[in-house]
């Protein structure tokens, strides 16, 4: 499998970005549990693995192209935070710019009429529709539950069940045929 170098120095640019990513979640969790909010440490940890999964799954994709894999230093990520809300809105707004990423990569991918990246890049777009979900679901918690201690507390211990539910409803959606 032959890629053109421009997909290449894409794919090795969202690496850099999912180790950033990994990165940054690893750090809220640490302050999440430094802080006690042992449900949200959790969540933040499961959430630096799942983007490590993913950027394997781009160095394996550009190894078995037989293309160079850049594995990238990264920052520091941010390490405090005012409370935990904001730690989702970080999430957030992280998942949001990798969803950008994958959309431009798809893009290259058509506009290089490169049908296997094209292929490849498919699953990363049903994935960043949930991880964006996931995410705005645990924000609308803090919503409808509410900011002070008690509703955090419930927030904090019910995150699992709430990735659960989100990817329950998502594989759910994915099984069903489409009405074409």
């Amino acid at each position: 499998m032959r890629i053109s170098s421009k997909i290449t120095k894409a794919i090795n640019d969202q690496i850099a970005y999912e180790a950033s990513s990994i990165y940054a979640y690893l750090a809220i969790g640490s302050w999440c549990e430094r802080t006690g909010y042992d449900g949200s440490a959790e969540f933040f940890f499961e959430q630096a693995n799942e983007e490590h999964l993913h950027m394997l799954k781009f160095i394996h994709y550009l190894n078995n192209a037989g293309v160079e894999t850049i594995i990238p230093a990264t920052d520091k990520p941010q390490a405090k935070f005012d409370k935990l809300e904001s730690t989702f809105q970080a999430g957030l707004r992280s998942e949001q710019t990798v969803t950008k990423l994958i959309n431009n990569l798809v893009e290259l991918a058509e506009k290089e009429k490169d049908r296997a990246t094209y292929s490849f890049l498919q699953w990363f777009v049903s994935e960043q529709t949930e991880e964006e979900t996931l995410f705005e679901t645990i924000l609308q918690k803090f919503e409808i539950v509410g900011r002070d201690k008690l509703a955090v507390y419930q927030i904090d211990q019910s995150l699992a069940s709430i990735r659960s539910e989100i990817m329950s409803k998502d594989t759910q959606q994915q099984q069903q045929p489409s009405a074409n």
